[in-house]
């Protein structure tokens, strides 16, 4: 008989010592909890931003390919317009040389 009381006060113990075991944890469980959500959070913002800057980018990126391209486009047709002032001259020259 004593030994079923032995046994039974142990399990009482036991049992005690699980309760007080998750009463302890359980402050501890919600801060890792609260602190998971906060990372997956913050994870999420990093990405937005990181998809902002590269859009950021991509529009500087287009805006310079194409200020280069009306450049050299306005290049272009700086360089045909001097040849067709030079090709002028020499049709002038050439029709002063034939008229004489």
């Amino acid at each position: 008989m004593q030994s079923k009381l032995l046994i039974a006060l142990f399990a009482v113990m036991a049992l005690t010592a699980c309760q007080k075991a998750q009463e302890a944890a359980a402050p501890a469980m919600e801060q890792a909890k609260d602190a998971a959500g906060a990372a997956a959070d913050n994870a999420t913002q990093a990405v937005d931003n990181a998809a902002h800057a590269a859009g950021d980018a991509a529009a500087a990126a287009g805006d310079a390919v194409t200020d280069a391209a009306a450049n050299a486009a306005q290049g272009a047709a700086d360089a045909a317009a001097h040849g067709a002032d030079k090709m002028q001259e020499m049709a002038d020259k050439a029709k002063d040389a034939a008229s004489h």
